[in-house]
């Protein structure tokens, strides 16, 4: 993932800038075109910093002469009120990326924020909290690296780098065990993972050599009767309606992984503003 991230950055910021931009700022025109400012982005409350990257790319496209000057570090917690980015350069072009760059920052801080808070539910502990492919469209690649600065791990980028074989594929398939071969014909080299609903589909997966088995929506007794179950070396995944106020409670002794789609598809924007001083041509 991180390999394509840079290529994936500079595309998605062409793509938000063009929305924002499209045939010209028309406001940025009141301003003299060679004044030169100072900028300053505020943290307006407590969050884990994520989004540089989306930052500097924002004002390389716009200017590569707009200086870009980080007072914290990615992953870093900051305060309210807290100076976080320094920029100086061409007054135009620092205004015309505001809301780009602040777009991307506040979207990718409240994402490492939310997993950071998860995060802090199972420590201690060997158990991975994942994320899901409910993500902004446009922003997966962005969200999942949000994810991971937030101290939680990814789970599949998208449908190509694993199996997850679900209800309507093992309907499709004729069963758990003819989906489990099938896909051990077709890519081999990828883990094959089956999402179960009860405790006979999961004796199923079991038998038929799954990698990873994901509890969806399970009973507490029926989890811990699986783990009593369970042979290595398949890993137990519990998936289902998990959030900040639950997924403690499923943190159990043989569980392998927890994922939440509430990760991504529910943080919250941080609040950031830019501060701007003019400084004449």
């Amino acid at each position: 993932m991180l390999s394509s991230l840079q290529a994936d950055i500079t595309e998605r910021v062409a793509l938000a800038l063009a929305e924002d931009i499209g045939d010209g700022d028309i406001t940025a025109r009141l301003i003299a075109e060679h004044s030169q400012a100072e900028a300053t982005i505020i943290s307006r409350e407590h969050a884990v910093l994520c989004g540089q990257p989306w930052v500097e790319e924002v004002f390389r496209q716009l200017d590569s002469n707009i200086a870009v000057t980080w007072q914290a570090k990615e992953g870093d917690d900051i305060q309210p009120d807290q100076a976080i980015c320094r920029l100086s350069g061409n007054a135009r072009a620092l205004l015309t990326g505001e809301r780009t760059a602040i777009n991307f920052l506040q979207t990718l801080s409240g994402t490492a924020t939310s997993a950071r808070h998860y995060a802090a539910k199972v420590a201690g502990t060997d158990i991975r909290i994942l994320d899901t492919r409910k993500t902004i469209p446009g922003l997966r690649l962005a969200q999942k690296y949000a994810v991971t600065i937030g101290g939680c791990h990814n789970h599949r980028i998208g449908l190509y780098d694993a199996f997850l074989i679900k209800e309507n594929h093992i309907a499709a398939c004729g069963g758990i065990a003819a989906a489990i071969v099938r896909a051990r014909e077709i890519a081999p080299d990828k883990p094959v993972e089956v999402e179960v609903e009860n405790l006979d589909e999961y004796r199923q997966a079991l038998a038929g050599g799954a990698d990873i088995i994901m509890l969806d929506n399970f009973e507490l007794a029926d989890i811990h009767t699986a783990i009593s179950l369970k042979t290595a070396p398949v890993k137990l995944e519990i998936s289902g309606n998990l959030d900040d106020a639950n997924i403690a409670g499923v943190a159990i002794p043989g569980i392998d992984y927890l994922s939440s789609g509430s990760l991504t598809k529910h943080c919250r924007a941080i609040d950031f503003s830019m501060r701007l001083k003019a400084l004449g041509s």
